[in-house]
């Protein structure tokens, strides 16, 4: 699924990433990033340390 993908290159960025880079990292499309980060953000598996960056919840 695009979330578990998602969820993957954040972890392993090991750094806080923008869209456009977890598309990259993913191979997903960036509608479907967009997507699957907006589940993520509901259920608070991810969070925004500045704008526009985000990483996994610790």
């Amino acid at each position: 699924m695009s979330t578990e993908k998602v969820l993957e290159a954040l972890a392993g960025a090991g750094k806080p990433l923008k869209a456009g880079e977890i598309a990259e990292a993913s191979g997903l499309d960036k509608k479907e990033v967009d997507k699957a980060m907006k589940e993520l953000k509901a259920s608070g598996q991810i969070v925004s340390p500045k704008r526009c960056y985000w990483e996994p919840q610790k």
